[in-house]
Order: structure tokens, then sequence, then C-alpha cells
């Protein structure tokens, strides 16, 4: 019995030994397992192949670093949730320069986080102060990924660099800010970002023509704070944090603690509301203990702010939606942007862009009474509240009514308490809402549409078109069935033509080294309906519009035949092609594709629906806003600082001037027109070659048997610049004062006299801009230096045009006439 009692004592014993050893080895290995550490030169390829796509994860899988792919091939090197099938993106480093299949990111033996395209560019690192010991990376559970030392220490986290989402114990710091989307399927930085501004956190609309006057959409009303930081806790509330820690204000408070059982997130929606989010973990049953909806983002009401179309500030402006478009809440929180009746959007796939009408604007001849073609549609609890250009009082809606009708310039009317605002387009601040007690009186040309609103005048409630369909369905239905025979014929044949009229673009090619498109002539020749429609003509061929199609829809080219073009081999015209194709940037017209058969050289570019900066600066006798100009210049010198600069194989356009500048619907300049351009070799900043450009615009180094470099651009800009400035051409022969008639000359003159005023005379906007224009004059004169080591890089001049550096008065460039 004794002997029994020993072995079981001694057998206990050992089984506790050994359960202390296996906790002890558990608990180390647990507490290992919390960072899974990603050692120096360790990296990730971006994959196509999803199945071969590798990541780096937390400990427990719930979150992955790495590639994601949005778009056919576009990669963002991203944060997301790993174990829900929607792989939600909260974090990512390069939301504005998407890369390509083949690029990687690596931690490097340095400790640095680098991120190289395809190419091997570098486009995004992160590196800590030298010798700071970076010792390795670390995915955490808790959704930050980290750059630490061998303690631990976090030297760089992307906690402290968000993009549009917080997660729970996530702080938005003084200086920090949360910037929205462009769109749910565009991850580029949009319209909307917040921020903690003088105590308060602080909602903002992002105008990119004048960054220094972003305007705040909420609260509407506030007086200064003493919060330093925003912070969102594991329940699920959102509130600002003084330095001391005190909560100075509950943002929003969660009802319910989902620190447990639940996924969170925090984020500034690409329509500029912010929201908060919970996704259910499921147990092993595949149900959760609350019962939310599984598989799916459920969201925490309120939102910020509660009502985005009423919010007055976000108004000021175009509105929430856009010209000519009007906002209604949706789901409780969600702006959602529509276009009256007649009007279709600019962008189906950006309603926030605005709308624009679908019918020919009224004619103002009297003679015509084109007043009769048009019809009045009312919309209740409709209003766009500013704008107005009319006001009467005291009268009725049928006054109101006929009233907008005769007036060529009317294109609604507001009316309510028997009082009737006339506004032109384009109109903006648009909201339709149950507690808005006016109604919109808008008008809309006969036979353009099915209007589905209420006619104000109901002997004309039945539009044309609608009659039309009648009467056809009538003969249909009462003619011989021969007649219908014939008829049903006449239509298949119609729409067979119109069928194979639509699918030109199905068996398009693409270059294997870009997207770019391989057109068969006679695709294009179909296209463009037989080049018919000329949109302009250059030196090296005529430019038409076309149409191609997309899948079920179609959309809108700009078809450059180069008939002038000299001859070049096959292989030197792919490569210059395949080179203008790689670029992508917001300020050049993206190439579509090509023809390279026989003797049929032609380029496709996407179709700018404003056309170019020509017609908008010499085309009408208003002249553009000033600061519309401005930022044309800017965008000008942004697109040539990246040909210059910033793309893989550097590019010298060679004829820059108003006419290769196009503007698309946001009138953002786009520098087209690549038929000239000289791409140098990696090893080169200057070639010879013959001469080419436009006169006025060309650098006078041309014309003396010089290598050229990237600086006759700067050049061609500068004359550029002043024809912006002063809203007329290089050269005017028609002027009363000889010495007006060479732009460069006479602003030299004015700048050198102290009389830049001259310059800008009968320009309300400009006098009062006077020390800008000063600046831009001044910017404009250094890029015409004779000498081309005396012009300034495009960069320079961007930093010099924003504001971004100081430069000295430029010197007087010698005349180059006598060259020309």
């Amino acid at each position: 019995m004794s002997s029994n009692t020993n072995i079981s004592t001694s057998l206990q014993t050992f089984l506790s030994l050994f359960l202390l050893v296996l906790l002890s080895y558990t608990s180390r290995t647990s507490g290992d397992q919390t960072r899974r550490n990603i050692t120096l030169g360790s990296s990730l390829t971006a994959q196509l192949n999803q199945n071969e796509q590798s990541s780096w994860q937390s400990p427990s899988g719930d979150f992955a670093f790495g590639f994601q792919q949005i778009q056919k091939d576009g990669f963002l090197l991203a944060l997301w949730f790993n174990k829900i099938p929607q792989k939600t993106i909260v974090w990512s480093a390069n939301r504005d320069h998407l890369v390509q299949q083949g690029s990687t990111v690596e931690l490097t033996k340095l400790g640095s986080l680098v991120l190289r395209d395809s190419t091997g560019k570098q486009v995004w690192s992160r590196a800590v102060v030298s010798g700071s010991g970076v010792s390795h990376a670390a995915m955490l559970d808790i959704g930050n990924f980290v750059l630490a030392n061998q303690n631990h220490a976090k030297l760089w986290e992307s906690f402290n660099e968000p993009t549009d989402t917080l997660l729970p114990t996530q702080i938005l710091s003084h200086g920090k800010e949360l910037a929205a989307s462009h769109s749910e399927s565009d991850y580029s930085r949009g319209r909307y970002y917040f921020k903690v501004h003088n105590g308060n956190l602080v909602f903002y609309v992002r105008r990119f023509t004048k960054p220094s006057s972003d305007i705040s959409y909420w609260p509407e009303n506030q007086a200064p704070g003493n919060g330093t930081q925003v912070m969102f806790n594991q329940s699920g509330s959102f509130y600002l944090q003084a330095q001391n820690g005190t909560i100075t204000e509950w943002l929003t408070q969660s009802d319910s603690d989902f620190s447990k059982g639940f996924y969170q997130r925090a984020i500034l929606e690409y329509d500029g509301v912010f929201s908060r989010y919970v996704y259910p973990k499921d147990d092993e049953n595949g149900t959760n203990s609350r019962g939310w909806p599984s598989g799916k983002w459920s969201r925490i009401s309120p939102s910020i702010p509660q009502n985005m179309c009423i919010s007055k500030n976000v108004n000021r402006g175009s509105g929430a939606c856009g010209y000519n478009s009007y906002c209604r809440l949706e789901d409780g929180f969600r702006p959602n942007c529509l276009c009256l009746d007649g009007y279709t959007f600019i962008d189906p796939n950006d309603k926030a862009k605005g709308c624009i009408p679908k019918f020919e604007a009224q004619s103002c001849h009297e003679d015509l009474e084109d007043f009769k073609n048009f019809d009045i549609y009312s919309m209740e609890n409709t209003n766009w509240p500013e704008g107005d250009y009319d006001l009467f009082e005291s009268v009725s809606e049928d006054w109101c009514r006929r009233a907008c009708l005769v007036d060529c310039f009317c294109a609604l009317a507001i009316y309510g308490g028997d009082t009737c605002w006339k506004k032109r387009t384009p109109f903006s601040n648009g909201i339709v809402d149950s507690n808005v007690n006016v109604k919109t009186l808008f008008k809309i040309r006969k036979n353009s549409t099915t209007a589905t609103a209420k006619p104000s005048n109901n002997t004309e409630s039945k539009p044309k078109d609608q009659t039309t369909l009648t009467v056809i369905g009538s003969v249909l239905l009462s003619s011989s069935a021969l007649l219908n025979i014939i008829l049903l014929t006449t239509s298949l044949v119609f729409f067979s033509r119109l069928r194979r009229r639509a699918s030109i673009a199905g068996s398009y090619q693409t270059m294997p080294e870009t997207n770019l498109q391989n057109f068969t002539y006679s695709e294009l020749e179909k296209a463009t309906n037989g080049f018919k429609e000329q949109l302009g003509v250059g030196g090296f061929g005529a430019v038409f519009k076309g149409v191609l199609a997309l899948g079920k829809s179609s959309y809108s080219v700009a078809v450059k035949r180069l008939d002038n073009m000299v001859k070049e081999g096959e292989q030197e015209f792919k490569a210059e092609v395949m080179s203008i194709g790689r670029t992508n940037h917001k300020n050049l017209v993206k190439l579509i594709g090509f023809c390279n058969q026989g003797q049929h050289r032609l380029l496709v570019y996407e179709y700018m629906s404003n056309g170019s900066l020509a017609s908008f600066l010499f085309g009408s006798s208003n002249k553009p806003r000033w600061h519309q100009r401005m930022q044309i210049a800017l965008g000008i010198a942004r697109g040539l600082f990246y040909l210059h600069e910033e793309c893989s194989t550097q590019i010298i356009h060679c004829d820059i001037k108003p006419q290769n500048i196009l503007l698309d619907e946001s009138y953002t300049a786009r520098i087209s027109d690549f038929g000239l351009a000289k791409i140098l070799k990696t090893d080169q900043t200057r070639t010879n070659t013959g001469i080419r450009g436009t006169k006025g615009y060309v650098a006078p180094e041309w014309f003396r048997n010089m290598a050229v470099s990237v600086k006759v651009d700067v050049y061609s800009y500068g004359i550029l610049l002043l024809e912006l400035i002063c809203c007329r051409k290089n050269v005017e022969v028609n002027v009363k004062d000889d010495a007006r008639m060479i732009l460069a000359d006479w602003a030299c003159d004015c700048y050198g006299d102290g009389k830049v005023e001259c310059l800008v005379e009968n320009d309300d906007e400009a006098v009062m801009e006077l020390k800008m224009v000063e600046k831009y004059v001044m910017v404009a004169i250094w890029c015409i230096q004779e000498d081309p080591s005396l012009r300034p890089t495009m960069k320079k001049v961007m930093l010099m045009l924003e504001g971004s550096v100081k430069f000295q008065a430029p010197p007087h460039p010698n005349s180059f006439l006598s060259s020309l």
C-alpha cells in the first residue's frame, strides 16, 4: 500500500512538473506568436494570380499586409481585414499612384520599407532615423503595421499615417488628416478630409483649384476648443481628447460594447460622410451571439454629418453633388446625387461631378420664338438655394412658370410663398427633402425626355416622344399584315446596323508591354464614320472624333491621323508609342491605342469634352476666370514635370502651345499631341534632332544647331504662361500700339517699367490679384531666357508657381526675333 502510494505520489509530481514545463513552453510560444517578425531583406511581389499572392499576416490572421489588385493591372500596397470575404482595405501606401504586376515591397537590409514599381523605380518608402536600429517589421493583431527595433519599440507605424480609415485604439493626432477616397472604386485622394484644427475636429471640402481656401462643412458653427487628438476606442466610440487625456467631446458614442466578437472600422467615405461599421466574428457554427447580420458590414448610427445634403457649408460652390444635380438622402445617411429629367451625368462613375443637359440650349433670337419648343416641369420639395439672378415677389406659380419659359437665360425657377427665383446654368446646391417647402420649375426642350416629374402645364403634359411612340404602336396594330412585316424587317435591318457599329471594338488587340490597343485601319475608319467629324488639324495631320464600343456601352475618342508624319521605321514608331503609352498622369491626355498598318499611322486618345485651351482662351469675348487660368497653368507645369523627370522614359514634348493643351469635363489641363515628342535614352540629357515645334513657341537653340534638352519645353511653357496671364495670343498684328505686337517683348517691358497692371487691363479679377500676376510674369520671363541654362526646370517652375520656393527678379531676356 505504502509503495503504491509512493508510486502514485511520484507520478503526480512528475505530471505536475511536466504540465509546468508544458505551460511554460506554451506561454513562451504564445508570447512569440503575438509578433510574427518580418526579417530584414524580406519582400513581396504583386501577382495577377491571387492564389500566388503572398502577404505578411498578423499572428491571428485577422489582418494582412501586401498587394491588393483593385484594377485590371493596378495594385495597392495595402493593409486589410484578412478573414472576411471582402478583404476590406483599411490603409494603403500608394493610393495616388497605383503600381503594376511585378512591383515589389521590400524591408531592406538597412531597415527601410520600400515600394518599387515594375520598372524598379521607387514609388514610396519609409525610413527611420539612421542608427535607430530597425531589426524587423511586424503586422500586429490590432491592424497596425510597424517597423521596430530589437526591444520591439515602434520606430514607424501605419497608425500614424492613416488614409481614410481608423481602427480601434488608433489615434488621429494633431496635424494628421483622414482623407476620403475619390470614389467607391478609386482609392486616390478625394474631395473630403478631416483633421483637428483650433481644438476641434473639422471636416473640409478640398478645393483643388485653390488649396489654401478649403471649406469646412462640419460642424457648421464652432468655437475654439482644447482638443488635440481624436480617439476611436475598443467599444466603438469616437471622441475628442485633450493633451492630458480628458475627453473634451463625444463625437459619437456607441450604445453597445463591440470590443469582443466584432471587427470594427470607422471610415470617411468618398461622399464626405464619416461612418462606423462592425462585422460580427462568427463562431464555429457560423452564427454570432447578438444576432447581427453575418457576412457583411453593418453601420452604427449616427454618421457625421447626419445629413450631408443639407450641410450649409459643403454647399458653398457646386454643392455636395456638383453642378446641375441635386442631393437626396438615402438609407438614412447616404447622400445620393441625381440629375433632373433631361439631364445626364458628366461621368456616371463619379456622380459628384454633376450633370449636363441632353438638349440644345434655348435660342435668344426673338424671331425664332424658341421658347415654344420647351416644356416646364415641376418637382416638389426641391431647391437650389443659391445663384439666382432675378427675384419676383407677390406672383403666382403660373406667372413664374411663364416668366422662366420665355426667358432664354432661365434654366429653372424656384417657387414658394408667392416668390419666384430665376436661375441660369450651371445651377448649384440642389437638394430634395421633405422639409424643403418650395418647388422647382425646370425647363426641357420638347421631345428630349420622357420626364417623370409633373408638368406645370397640364395641356402640355404628354411630351411628343411619348405621343410618337403611341402613334407608331397604333399604326402597327391597325395596319395590314404586309405593312407590319415591312416595318418589322426595316427595324431589324436598322438595329442590326447599329449593333454592328457598336461592336467595332470587339476584336481589338493590345500591345503586350502596355495596355494600348492595336487597331486596324478599317476599325478606326468605321469608328470615325469615315473620318467625318474633324476636331482640329496640326502640322502632322488632322484629329477626328470617333466612337468606340466598350462592352455594352460606348465612349468617345479622338483619332489623330499622322498623314504628314515622316515615315519612321516600324520598330521606332512602336518604341515611341510604347513609351508614350506608359505615361500616366492626370495632366496628360491618355493614349488609348494606335494603328500601324502599312502606310497608315494613327493615334487614338481619350476625348476631351471642353476642347483646346486655345478655344477656351481666345475663342470668346469673355475672359476665363483668373483662378481658372492659374490652375490650368499649374496643371500644365505638373504634366511637363512628369514628362521630364517622373516617367520611366524622359520625354521632350517639343510642341507646347494652347492648341495642344486640352480641357476635360472639369477644365483640368491635359497635355496632348505627342506627335513631335522626342524620347531620350536613359543616359541622355540632350539630343540633336531636326527643328520641331510651332513658330512663336520655339526656343532659340533650335535655330543654332545646338543640342536641345527639356529646356525647349520650358521656353514654350513661358510663352504659353504669358498668354494665360494676358488672355491674348503671343503675336497679334492688329494692335494700335506696335510695342504690344510681340507679347513676350511687351511683357518684359511692362515688368521692367513696373507696369504689370497694363498686361491685365480690363480684367478685374486679375487686377485684384496684382501681386500674383507679377509673380507669374516673373516665372514666365525666367522660362523664356535666351540662354537655356538660365531657365528653371519644370520642377522649379511648379514650385515657384505654388509659392514653395523664393526666387529673384529675372533678367531681361535678349530678343529672339532675329532668329525666326
